[in-house]
């Protein structure tokens, strides 16, 4: 369930912010036990590369992440660890 959770976020950030880089991390076994962990919501964390950050501060660029899997916030994800980033902001 967790491989297609993850497939599922990849594909709606994909959809939403075309990234030029994506990574989609499912951190769920780390939090074995943890109350949030009982309701069946996940624990993931994404890296993303988009051009659509560039000049945005990062309130604003977790919220198009937000928006992008807005769906799936209250069922299949309980927690989110985002690092958005903008290609000119690569070394």
């Amino acid at each position: 369930m967790s491989a297609a959770r993850v497939e599922q976020i990849r594909g709606l950030l994909q959809a939403a912010l075309a990234p030029s880089q994506l990574e989609v991390g499912d951190d769920s076994h780390l939090h074995a036990g943890h109350a949030g962990a009982a309701s069946g919501g996940g624990h993931f964390s994404v890296k993303i590369v988009s051009d659509r950050f560039e000049g945005l501060r990062l309130v604003m660029r977790h919220r198009l992440v937000y928006d992008a899997v807005q769906g799936m916030m209250h069922t299949d994800i309980h927690a989110l660890a985002i690092t958005a980033i903008a290609p000119s902001e690569l070394s």
